[in-house]
């Protein structure tokens, strides 16, 4: 088990390695970006993960914590493209106003480690938040951005400590058919060599066989050269006393 969690702690040290320094990671900021043809106030983070899991988490975390349904940049909504700003036109956001608002998000990988979402809005596509003239809605904002990157990063860590025990997983069926094989190589082993002291055995008694039969051998042809020639003379002699 020790060794188990020793393994699992090397995974995730692994895992973590990739994570990129500075402390600006998972820590919202004020910026802004262009929509529009303009340059608009937004709340911006960086996420550990590609754009693509960030823009895909941020609408799921959306829509289960404040109802709201973004959609993409395409006819209707539907199609466009993983680029294309993520838009809620005129959606009810009672934290953010009383009014209803529309919100955007867009979401883009300055590295292969880090992706960043943007949040920004406004009442309508003429009057967008700001610090300066809508310091509530823009800070409420702010509270809703930073609470999904919380979100993004709590999921994350256990995305990837569950990477980690799967790794660690199959690390134990490794070790566990790796360690059948050995027994099992080991066991053939010592019964090869035990076959083969066995045969050695048998080829040694085998020898000591074919000694004593070789000499046995040369009696038997000795003593039937004796027995031969004494039938030859007995047989002459009955001859002899046949013809008398």
């Amino acid at each position: 088990m020790f060794q188990r969690y020793c393994l699992l702690l090397s995974c995730l040290a692994t895992l973590l390695a990739t994570a990129p320094a500075g402390a600006q990671t998972y820590d919202v900021r004020a910026s802004t970006v262009n929509y529009d043809r303009r340059e608009r106030a937004a709340l911006k983070v960086q996420v550990e993960s590609s754009a693509s899991w960030l823009r895909d988490y941020f609408q799921t975390w959306m829509k289960d914590n404040y109802a709201i349904k973004f959609r993409g940049g395409g006819l209707l909504g539907v199609g466009g493209n993983k680029t294309d700003p993520l838009k809620a036109k005129q959606t009810p956001a009672s934290t953010v106003s009383g009014k209803l608002i529309d919100l955007y998000a867009t979401t883009v990988a300055p590295s292969d480690s880090v992706a960043e979402l943007a949040v920004f809005g406004g009442f309508d596509g003429s009057s967008f938040f700001d610090p300066d003239r809508t310091p509530t809605e823009f800070n409420a904002l702010r509270t809703i951005t930073q609470s999904f990157a919380n979100a993004a990063r709590l999921k994350i860590y256990r995305e990837r400590i569950a990477e980690a025990e799967d790794l660690v997983k199959k690390a134990d069926k490794d070790k566990d058919r790796l360690e059948k094989s050995t027994n099992s190589a080991r066991s053939n082993t010592s019964n090869n060599l035990s076959k083969i002291e066995s045969l050695i055995k048998q080829n040694a008694a085998d020898r000591l066989q074919i000694s004593q039969d070789s000499s046995a051998l040369l009696l038997n042809v000795q003593a039937r050269e004796a027995a031969s020639k004494r039938l030859q003379q007995r047989q002459a002699r009955l001859s002899g006393l046949e013809r008398k």
